[in-house]
C-alpha cells in the first residue's frame, strides 16, 4: 500500500497577524491549507489579543491553532536568541550590515523597522528553521526581510518565495527588495500589473526577475458573498478602507460636495480608520456635508460585507499608484454592488477594463463627481456592471481554485544556486 505524500510545510512570515485589516491574508492562507499545505505564521509586529475578534472564521481557531501563529516581543527575541556556528553567525553578520545599509538610504523609519526584525529572525531560525519545506515572506517589506534572514540560517536547501502586493511593500520604500528578489526562487504577486512592474522596474537585478513570477489573485470564499443586486438604496456610496492620503477618500468627499451643489445630494459611508481621520471629518464639515458622511470605523467584516449589500454603489478614488488590486473591490463585485474607481495599478485588471464598473482618471475630481452621477442615476446600467463583476469575480478570484494553482506552484519551486550566486553580485 503506497502512504499519501507528506504536505508541504510552510513556514510563512507577514508584517501583523492578527490585524484590523488581514482578510485577503486570511482567505490565501485558507486555500492552502484546503490544498494540502501545513502553515506556520510569523508574524513581526507583537501579538494585540484584542485583534483576535476580526479574525475571519475561515480560519479560526480549529483550522488554524494559535500556537502556529507565533509572535516575539522585541526583548523577548533577545533573551531567546541562541549562539550558532561561526559561518551561520558571520553570514548573518554580513547580511544585517547589508540590509541596514540599504535602509537607511530610506531614512531613521525603514532602518529602525529593518533592525527590529533582526533579532526575530535569529530566534525563530533558532527554534523553528529545520521544520520547513519551504519559506514564504507574504510581504517584501520587512516581513520578507525577516524571511529571508530567517532562510539564510536553514541548513536545509528549500525555497524561498517572496509576495509583494502594492504601495506598502513594492511601490514605495523597496529596502533591499532588489537583493531579495535576486535571491528568492519564486516571486508571487496579485496582479498583472504588478509583473509588469517588476519585470520593467528590476530588469537588470541579478539572477533574473521576470521568470520568477507567478500571478496568483487574492481569492473569495464565493459561497460565503450571495450575489444580491437587488433593494438597494437610491444613493448611498461606500468607502471602505484605511484613511490614509494614498487611499483619496477625501476626493471623494469632494464629489459629494459638488453633487450637493448640483442639488443631488448623496449619502457617504465610510468605514475604516486611519491617521487622516480628523482632516476628512474636518472636510466633511467645510463642504457643508453635515450628517450626509458617516464615519464607521473598524468594522469586523461581517459587518462591512453588510454594509457592502446596503450600499447603491462603492467607491474607491486611489489618486495615484498605491494599492495594487484593491479586495473591497472583488467583495463588491461579488454581492453585486456596482462600483467606481481610479484607472490606476491593477484596477482596470480587476473590472475588465471598464466592462465591470466605472474607470476615472485618478485624483480627478470632477471625473468622479460625473462618474458617480451617472451610475447612480441609471440603474439599469448598474445591473450591468453587477452581473458583469459577479462573473469576473467567478473568472478571477475563486479562492479555493487559485489556493489550489498556487501550492502546486509553490510544492513544484526548487532552490537554484543561481539564487546563491545573485547574492554574491
Amino acid at each position: 500500500m503506497v502512504s499519501a505524500p507528506s504536505p508541504l510545510r510552510l513556514a510563512v512570515f507577514t508584517s501583523t497577524y492578527p490585524a484590523r485589516v488581514a482578510t485577503f491574508f486570511e482567505r490565501d492562507m485558507r486555500a492552502l491549507l484546503e490544498a494540502g499545505v501545513a502553515i506556520d505564521v510569523f508574524a513581526v509586529a507583537p501579538l494585540d489579543p484584542r485583534l483576535w475578534r476580526y479574525r475571519l472564521d475561515i480560519l479560526g481557531e480549529d483550522i488554524l491553532p494559535r500556537h502556529r501563529v507565533h509572535h516575539l516581543r522585541f526583548l523577548e527575541s533577545l533573551a531567546h536568541a541562541r549562539p550558532w556556528p561561526l559561518r551561520k553567525v558571520a553570514t548573518f553578520v554580513r547580511d544585517a550590515a547589508a540590509v541596514s545599509l540599504a535602509a537607511a538610504r530610506f531614512g531613521p523609519g525603514p532602518l529602525a523597522k529593518s533592525v527590529y526584525v533582526f533579532p526575530k529572525a535569529w530566534a525563530w531560525a533558532a527554534q523553528h528553521a529545520d521544520q520547513y519545506d519551504h519559506v514564504l515572506a507574504y510581504w517584501g517589506n520587512y516581513a520578507g526581510t525577516c524571511a529571508y534572514l530567517f532562510h539564510r540560517l536553514m541548513e536545509r536547501p528549500v525555497p524561498f518565495s517572496i509576495w509583494l502586493h502594492a504601495g506598502t511593500d513594492l511601490y514605495r520604500s523597496p529596502v533591499y527588495l532588489r537583493e531579495k528578489l535576486g535571491y528568492a526562487d519564486g516571486i508571487i504577486t496579485c496582479c498583472e500589473f504588478n509583473r509588469r512592474f517588476l519585470e520593467e522596474r528590476y530588469a537588470d537585478a541579478a539572477g533574473g526577475v521576470a521568470a520568477k513570477v507567478y500571478v496568483s489573485y487574492h481569492g473569495l470564499d464565493l459561497a460565503a458573498f450571495p450575489y444580491r443586486p437587488d433593494g438597494r438604496p437610491a444613493r448611498t456610496v461606500l468607502a471602505v478602507g484605511r484613511f490614509a492620503r494614498a487611499k483619496g477618500f477625501d476626493h471623494l468627499l469632494r464629489a459629494a460636495g459638488a453633487l450637493s451643489a448640483r442639488g443631488t445630494p448623496i449619502d457617504v459611508e465610510l468605514v475604516g480608520d486611519g491617521p487622516e481621520r480628523a482632516a476628512l471629518a474636518a472636510l466633511a464639515r467645510d463642504l457643508g456635508l453635515g450628517e450626509r458622511v458617516r464615519f464607521r470605523g473598524w468594522l469586523p467584516f461581517a459587518e462591512v460585507l453588510e454594509a457592502m449589500r446596503r450600499a447603491t454603489i462603492l467607491v474607491h478614488p486611489s489618486p495615484g499608484l498605491g494599492d495594487g488590486l484593491p479586495n473591497v473591490l472583488r467583495e463588491a463585485m461579488a454581492v453585486g454592488t456596482p462600483v467606481v474607481a481610479s484607472r490606476v495599478a491593477g484596477i482596470p485588471e480587476a473590472l475588465d477594463d471598464g466592462r465591470c464598473g466605472v474607470l476615472v482618471p485618478p485624483a480627478d475630481v470632477a471625473a468622479l463627481t460625473d462618474a458617480i452621477a451617472g451610475m447612480l442615476a441609471d440603474e439599469s446600467r448598474r445591473r450591468e456592471f453587477a452581473a458583469h463583476g459577479r462573473r469576473r469575480t467567478e473568472e478571477l478570484f475563486d479562492a479555493w481554485r487559485n489556493g489550489s494553482r498556487l501550492a502546486d506552484h509553490l510544492r513544484a519551486l526548487r532552490r537554484t544556486r543561481g539564487a546563491e550566486a545573485a547574492l554574491q553580485c
